[in-house]
């Protein structure tokens, strides 16, 4: 230890006697080692054996002393105390060789003779960081070896501990390479995964690969590497070592092992952390994110069979058009455990000023996500832009997009029908879920997705800003939008601009800022007077579009020299309009594109900020009202989403004519209430300029809709569309696992009885009669009737002649309390005749001579009216088949109401009917029937399923 003496080590050769004088035992502290020192006066001499004499030595006590209490081997979770029979022991060996490649200079990774793999992290060998390279031969002298350490090692692996050498026996005939600074980086944090992190060799190999991942991914354009690889301090911790902390926690726990560095050089027999390890599996990956799109886009098409999407006993009863808008959308979510090894996601966060979006940016490219800070809570603040994003929770998902022309459900396997198919790949997680990681502020540009010229250049000198509170109260949608030309602009027609608007409230004057604060706002005339204001977006200012919401208080910052009246009426960036004034806004400002938006939350926003952030909903009265062409909100699970295909060009429309109609995309959801327990299904539908729908519009996934455009159909249906002025908050993301809840059991008197009856729910009845029944064979193009298969459509043919089969039954059902018409189709006709498939295949093939057989019942025990011959054995084979005991029976019918539940058309009060019993007449009131829609029959399991009729037994 003394400084004039450690040059002595270029001198020492191993296998070579030397004479040191002046030598002197001491006791290592904290051991129970002792060990020769040299002194000050200690001279290092050859060896001479003439010149020296052996004398005893006299000590007083033991070189080494028993260690009382001897500390264990080191171990981590690798060694796997629950199953020894995994640990595996290394071999220690002398080797010699040649160094053939270098796999990574800092994580002191090299390639010996093509065929092994050297670790010197396990050994203090700075002085021999510049030597090893191709070309020189070393001599390893008890080094380890290591073989299926895992960890996507696949190689043997040899590791000098500190109680072996390495001897340099020949030097490099080729010239050292130039490094790129990259190559040099990270030194210090590779040997805090050793000596301070006290890693097992497979865990280090596999941590040097991920850190080289992560480099790959971040580095040079989101992260320098220096920044990345830094050595990790208390109060400077490093990125790598951060990103890589929740794994290494698990497998290897801080504090779990310490090495003896004094044990492992002297102790005999030998122990070192290299003698015992197991078999890494590795834990796992950090794809890029084109890495990750690719990979879900590929799943997703090799999952997608048409045949899944429809329900077998169905899909052979839709026609072509029915079919083919089927299986347009479908989408897929992949989970991170899905994957082996499971996937970790890491990106930058980036605000998108061409699309509005957020984005999670790496060196491969970008990925679209959706974010939310909390179960129905949206990202509001801002500045986690440009910060590097850490997540094991997350959804992949893709939604698919086909367009076909299958012709029915027999060419569903045959993928020439197929004329184009789209993907739409982006992700969805949790901000509570992920890991968020600040980066330095000089890299902050590349995520907000500024162009170069938008950027602004500010003076030198002290960094002066203005800006000014507003309270958001409403949100419009995101749409390309037309504006008024400027004067003096180019007089061409100018193109939508992607853009939205937000209104709010101003809360005080304009600030400015003062060092690192923001000064007192300036007075106003009439600071009592809500002053409203409507900003526009649009440009590269869009960018803010996922952080503003209602109901929070955001601060518009100016950057630059102070400017007059600059959130004013009448300033630079007030826009002058009339129809404002009647809106009663106090000024109309764009937003310029080096303006930012931070979400404040100080104390010194005034008390406005103490009122409620709930968002408005329309009462389920004014939802469920009869008034059209009026606004609504509400928060709704969305249970099923499809693609409406437009309707044909009528035959007195143009050819070349501009109109065209455009397909939509229609939502199903159950609107939610507090006060309801059966939640009202209403259809949403997005048309133009809407589309694509923006993300996350998933079935099972909670959404709040405000200010929807609310309309009522012909057949007295309410149904929603999205309008410019419609702001969507995505709540909660599809569950994981689909939970499929069953349906409410109830009687039919329950649906006439006061308040909101179930949409859909099931109920034990019997089948008092058939109304009709009508079986036929339609062409799967035009749906025109074809008899012996072909079609009769006049005028032109059809470019398929594919026939299709249909069937519909309409009955009386009762269950003591009430009675209801119920229509059922194609499969479940089967199920209500009580026919199996053969005999129901048999029964559809004896249509198809006729093409149509239709059967109408006026009246229990009246003669049938049919469409064919009343003798023909078909038709008598049904209508004795209909007033059998095989049809009317006990059953239990799951349906749905024919007409959603509103209250544009009153339930109809109960009609005085009259009856004849015997000689006696009866007058009593009847309750109407109710209109079903059935969604499955099935035979009663005992006799509590007979409902109201079970009660009298």
């Amino acid at each position: 230890q003394i400084p004039a003496q450690l040059v002595w080590h270029r001198a020492l050769w191993p296998g070579r006697s030397y004479v040191l004088t002046a030598l002197r035992v001491v006791r290592i502290r904290g051991h129970c080692y002792r060990v020769w020192t040299t002194s000050p006066s200690s001279h290092l001499l050859p060896l001479k054996p003439e010149c020296v004499r052996e004398l005893e030595l006299e000590l007083d006590g033991p070189l080494l002393e028993a260690d009382p209490a001897p500390t264990p081997m080191p171990s981590s979770s690798q060694d796997g105390d629950g199953e020894p029979v995994l640990v595996r022991h290394s071999t220690l060996l002398s080797y010699s060789g040649k160094v053939t490649g270098v796999l990574s200079q800092p994580a002191g990774l090299y390639e010996v003779d093509g065929q092994l793999a050297l670790c010197l992290a396990y050994q203090q060998f700075h002085s021999l960081r510049k030597v090893v390279r191709p070309g020189v031969s070393l001599e390893l002298q008890d080094v380890h070896l290591l073989q299926s350490v895992g960890g996507g090692i696949r190689r043997p692996v040899l590791a000098p501990c500190l109680h072996g050498a390495i001897l340099l026996r020949g030097f490099s005939c080729q010239k050292p390479e130039t490094q790129s600074f990259y190559q040099a980086q990270g030194t210090s944090l590779f040997e805090q995964l050793v000596w301070e992190r006290q890693l097992g060799l497979p865990l280090y190999l596999w941590a040097t690969r991920a850190l080289e991942e992560l480099a790959g991914k971040l580095c040079p354009h989101m992260l320098r590497h220096h920044q990345l690889l830094q050595h990790s301090t208390p109060g400077n911790p490093s990125p790598g070592l951060q990103l890589l902390a929740p794994v290494l926690d698990v497998l290897s726990p801080p504090g779990s092992m310490r090495r003896n560095a004094h044990k492992e050089i002297l102790e005999e027999p030998h122990h070192c952390p290299l003698q015992k390890y197991m078999r890494l599996q590795t834990p796992c990956s950090f794809p890029t994110l084109a890495t990750l799109k690719d990979e879900g886009r590929c799943r997703a098409w090799a999952a997608f069979d048409p045949k899944t999407l429809l329900p077998l006993p169905e899909s052979s009863y839709l026609t072509s058009c029915q079919l083919n808008q089927r299986v347009s959308w479908s989408w897929l979510t992949l989970l991170p455990a899905t994957s082996h090894p499971a996937q970790i996601l890491i990106g930058v966060l980036a605000a998108s000023s061409h699309k509005g979006c957020l984005q999670l940016r790496d060196k491969t490219g970008s990925l679209p996500c959706l974010i939310l800070a909390k179960h129905s809570q949206p990202v509001t603040d801002s500045r986690f832009i440009g910060c590097l994003v850490r997540t094991e929770k997350f959804q992949l998902v893709i939604e698919r997009n086909v367009r076909s022309n299958f012709p029915s459900c027999k060419e569903l396997n045959m993928t020439g029908f197929i004329q184009k198919q789209q993907a739409r790949v982006y992700i969805q997680f949790f901000l509570a879920d992920a890991l968020i990681l600040p980066v330095p502020r000089p890299l902050l540009h590349s995520a907000t997705s500024l162009p170069p010229q938008a950027e602004p250049t500010l003076p030198d000198g002290p960094h002066v800003e203005q800006s000014r509170l507003f309270l958001l109260s409403h949100k419009e949608a995101l749409v390309k939008r037309n504006f008024c030309v400027p004067p003096g602009a180019n007089p061409e027609v100018p193109k939508t601009i992607l853009s939205f608007h937000v209104s709010g409230i101003w809360l005080g004057g304009t600030q400015r800022k003062e060092g690192t604060v923001w000064g007192p706002p300036e007075p106003k005339g009439e600071e009592n007077k809500d002053q409203k204001v409507l900003l526009i977006f649009r440009g590269s200012s869009v960018r803010w579009f996922e952080f503003l919401h209602p109901g929070h208080v955001y601060r518009l910052v100016a950057p630059g020299p102070p400017t007059p009246l600059l959130f004013e009426e009448g300033g630079p960036s007030c826009i002058p309009q009339r129809p404002l004034e009647l809106a009663g806004y106090a000024s109309c400002l764009a937003v310029q594109e080096a303006w930012t938006l931070e979400l404040e939350s100080s104390p010194d926003v005034p008390a406005v900020l103490d009122t409620s952030r709930a968002l408005p909903k329309t009462s389920m009265d004014d939802l469920l009202s009869g008034n059209s062409d009026c606004l609504v909100s509400f928060s709704a699970e969305i249970l099923s989403r499809s693609l409406c295909e437009p309707f044909p060009a009528p035959f007195w429309a143009k050819p070349g004519g501009t109109r065209t109609s455009r397909a939509s995309v229609k939502l199903t959801v159950a609107v939610e209430d507090a006060d309801c327990p059966c939640r009202p299904h209403l259809d949403i539908y997005i048309k133009e300029p809407h589309l694509p729908p923006p993300l996350g519009l998933l079935p099972g996934a909670r959404a709040y809709f405000g200010q929807l455009e609310k309309k009522i159909s012909r057949s007295h249906n309410i149904y929603c569309c999205f309008r410019p002025t419609t702001y969507l908050q995505v709540l909660s993301f599809p569950p994981e696992t689909a939970i499929s809840a069953p349906l409410p059991h109830i009687f039919l008197a329950e649906l006439l009885q006061g308040g909101r009856p179930p949409f859909q729910a099931s109920a034990s009845c019997h089948i008092v009669s058939v109304f009709s029944l009508q079986l036929l064979w339609v062409c799967a193009h035009c749906t025109s009737l074809c008899p012996q298969g072909r079609c009769t459509r006049q005028g032109s043919t059809c470019p398929t002649q594919t026939s299709i089969s249909q069937a519909s039954i309409r009955l009386l059902v009762e269950d003591g309390t009430a009675e209801a018409v119920v229509t059922c189709r194609n499969h479940h006709v089967a199920t209500v005749l009580g026919l199996c498939p053969s005999e129901w295949t048999s029964l559809l093939e004896s249509v198809r001579g006729p093409g149509k057989v239709a059967l109408q019942f006026t009246g229990p025990g009246a003669q049938p009216e049919s469409s064919a011959k009343v003798d023909e054995p078909l038709t008598l084979f049904l209508r004795t088949l209909c007033t059998s005991f095989s049809v009317l029976r006990p059953v239990v019918l799951s349906f749905e109401l024919e007409r959603k539940p509103s209250l544009v058309i009153p339930l109809e009060p109960p009609q005085l009917q009259r009856f004849q019993c015997g000689e006696q007449t009866l007058l009593t009131r009847v309750n109407p029937k109710i209109r079903l829609s059935c969604l499955s029959i099935q035979e009663p399991k005992h006799a509590s399923s007979l409902g109201a009729f079970s009660l009298s037994c």
